[in-house]
């Protein structure tokens, strides 16, 4: 889901999605994090897990009426199997990056298929 306050927002569906937590942040995580100038509230990329998918807040970096109000990352097997799958249902390839690939679902709605960490 896209957003201009990540940690803010999940917070807010934290909140809202009684069985979701906030993806609790190990020290190597937060080394990470600092090694790049953020801190957990600054963390461009927030995870909320709960009994069914994670959902992901992330930065936006458009204007919201370039961009879809809600983005799915998809987090699974292999990607590049993944991608295979999901292409097989209905989905097409966007674009191909480091560690995700964007993907139009069959009405061209934007989601990605995210490396597994």
């Amino acid at each position: 889901i896209d957003a201009t306050q990540p940690a803010r927002l999940a917070r807010f569906w934290e909140s809202v999605l009684t069985d979701y937590r906030i993806r609790l942040y190990d020290d190597a995580e937060i080394a990470r994090l600092a090694g790049l100038g953020f801190t957990t509230e600054t963390d461009p990329a927030v995870l909320l897990g709960g009994p069914g998918p994670t959902i992901c807040f992330h930065v936006r970096e458009m204007p919201r009426e370039k961009t879809n109000h809600v983005h799915l990352d998809i987090v699974g097997g292999p990607r590049k199997a993944e991608v295979e799958r999901l292409t097989a249902l209905g989905a097409r390839v966007r674009e191909e990056n480091e560690n995700h690939t964007v993907m139009l679902d069959p009405e061209g709605n934007v989601f990605c298929v995210i490396d597994p960490r």
